[in-house]
């Protein structure tokens, strides 16, 4: 089992990763027509049934396109119309981008999908999907909607957006355009775009323009929450979710010299200049030598760059403060998207990062990682905090950043099913509830298959399935995951700290209602308690293993004090 867990475990990564269901919401007396042929606003679409999951869907359909013919480090314009019917039947281009040590993608991969059920019933309420993968890598295709759709009885929409170098750049030279254009934040142009589009044409596939609800994963998380403070995207979406995504920003000018680091290798091998420190000072000017050569660079030699930053934001910076697109006092600001929030996290959030990380990656692809107790034991150790602290990053620390500046309802959701030996033996002793455990709950087949096995053929998880996606279902629906025959979801707030546990037996789904007031101190005081190693391991697993992630600001900052 084991054996098979590492095959796939790259992909996973890359992938970054994702019964009856009753409600209390009116059905919408509005009809739709079910016809494959739709017309928008750029002209007519035809899509595809998928007859064995009772859905339409129609693929790839551009929602943006680059002003003037150049994408390039540009805030996109509005899709132009075409003549006859745009054959929406198969997944549009990936962006750009390093998968698997190759280049795939295109530079120019403005498109989203469009799933609903195939039924008479419109205005129906919309999500949104924004795919994971640092800001990096993946696609639109991470979740595909098909399999569940007319559980949660939704128009769901998944967006491609620019990855990388090009999705973020944050450098000088390239700010000659608008206020937009200049922040850097090309990916949250292209995700406020895809969301124009939905609101103009969404009612064309039966959904409601006036009940979005933005979600994403992981990174794509992370991107829906730095929206919630964005002026660029006020009065786009109506509610949000977020699967393992914390808020997490950059300094501009930071910023500016990793990425002017990570280029200069480009320019000395291109014979610009001579020496790297040479290269690095010429990026980071404004010359227009610097504009010219940036746009002489092709897509190939760009999408790689900074590599799989693997939730690193000091190698691979993105989400710019930069004034504009996001405010300079990042989630400071009083000026807030205040829509109802759900946050969604699993309990075991850094078992795919740990088991991926150059100091474990070998010894779990052998197997002696379960053997030797030395490497077990440490292992065991970033996979338990490194897990706990990404845990309060993706909701409780985000949550009270909001705190009492956000009038609407905020419900947490902690998912622990895979955590548990006499329910998922295997699952719990390599990866746990993990970065992604929401997805084997909502999709079928799951990405995660290789990794899972059998554990979500239980009963139990079935049950858990389908109770989970209920709570989705009435979140679209309404305005709060709530309804018949589900253990009530307590809104969070500051006093309560209320939080839904989710997990389940063999047999049965266990959801309960819970408290959850753990700290990043109380975690980093546990590990310093921690004697299963000693404190020179612990420390240098701190170090190398556990610094710089999303969620690991606190221990840096107590690593360095401890080596000043």
């Amino acid at each position: 089992m084991k054996r098979i867990y590492v095959a796939l475990l790259t992909l996973i990564l890359g992938i970054s990763l994702v019964a009856c269901i009753s409600t209390d919401n009116k059905e919408s007396s509005a009809a739709f027509n079910q016809s494959l042929t739709q017309t928008i606003a750029a002209g007519k679409v035809r899509g595809v049934r998928d007859k064995e999951n009772k859905a339409l869907q129609w693929l790839g359909i551009p929602y943006a396109q680059a002003p003037s013919g150049q994408l390039r480090w540009k805030e996109p314009r509005k899709a132009e119309s075409w003549e006859g019917i745009f054959a929406a039947d198969n997944y549009g281009d990936t962006a750009i981008q390093l998968s698997d040590d190759q280049v795939v993608g295109s530079e120019d991969a403005l498109n989203l999908d469009v799933v609903r059920p195939d039924t008479k019933e419109g205005d129906l309420p919309v999500m949104v999907y924004i795919h994971g993968g640092n800001n990096q890598t993946g696609s639109s295709q991470e979740i595909k909607g098909n399999s569940f759709v007319n559980d949660l009885n939704a128009v769901y929409v998944s967006v491609n957006y620019r990855l990388g170098a090009l999705g973020f750049n944050p450098l000088a030279a390239l700010k000659n355009g608008s206020d937009k254009e200049n922040s850097g934040n090309y990916s949250l142009l292209d995700i406020a775009a895809a969301l124009d589009w939905v609101e103009e044409n969404i009612a064309a596939f039966g959904g409601d323009k006036n009940n979005i609800t933005l979600v994403g994963f992981s990174a794509g998380g992370r991107d829906v929450m730095a929206s919630l403070i964005s002026p660029v995207f006020a009065g786009k979406y109506h509610k949000a979710i977020s699967f393992s995504g914390g808020m997490t920003l950059a300094d501009e000018k930071e910023s500016q010299e990793t990425f002017a680091e990570a280029l200069a290798p480009l320019v000395v091998e291109d014979q610009v200049k001579e020496s790297d420190e040479e290269a690095k000072n010429w990026l980071l000017t404004a010359d227009s030598e610097v504009t010219d050569y940036l746009y002489g660079l092709s897509a190939d030699r760009l999408a790689g760059l900074m590599g799989n930053a693997a939730i690193r934001m000091s190698v691979f910076p993105h989400l710019y403060k930069d004034g504009t697109v996001l405010p300079e006092e990042g989630f400071e600001t009083a000026d807030i998207n205040d829509v109802p929030l759900l946050l969604i996290t699993g309990t075991n959030e850094f078992s795919l990062f740990a088991a991926y990380d150059e100091r474990f990656a070998a010894d779990f692809s052998s197997q002696s990682l379960f053997t030797d107790k030395q490497k077990a034991a440490e292992f065991n150790y970033v996979k338990t905090y490194g897990g706990q602290l990404y845990r309060l990053s993706n909701t409780l620390e985000s949550a009270r950043i909001l705190g009492g500046k956000y009038d609407s309802p905020i419900f947490i959701g902690e998912i622990s099913y895979g955590d548990d030996k006499a329910v998922t033996p295997d699952l719990a002793e390599t990866f746990g509830a993990f970065h992604g455990i929401f997805e084997p709950l909502l999709q079928e087949p799951s990405n995660y298959t290789a990794m899972i096995g059998q554990s979500f053929e239980e009963k139990g998880a079935q049950a858990l399935s389908a109770d989970f996606k209920a709570y989705l279902k009435n979140f679209l629906h309404s305005d709060s995951p709530n309804g018949d025959d589900l253990t009530k979801w307590p809104q969070w707030s500051q006093k309560n700290e209320a939080v839904l546990s989710l997990t389940a037996n063999k047999k049965t789904a266990l959801i309960e209602a819970a408290t959850d007031t753990e700290e990043a101190q109380t975690i980093l005081d546990k590990m310093a308690k921690d004697s299963t190693l000693s404190d020179e391991v612990k420390e240098e697993l701190n170090t190398t293993v556990l610094n710089g992630r999303w969620f690991s600001s606190l221990l840096d900052e107590r690593s360095a004090s401890n080596n000043e």
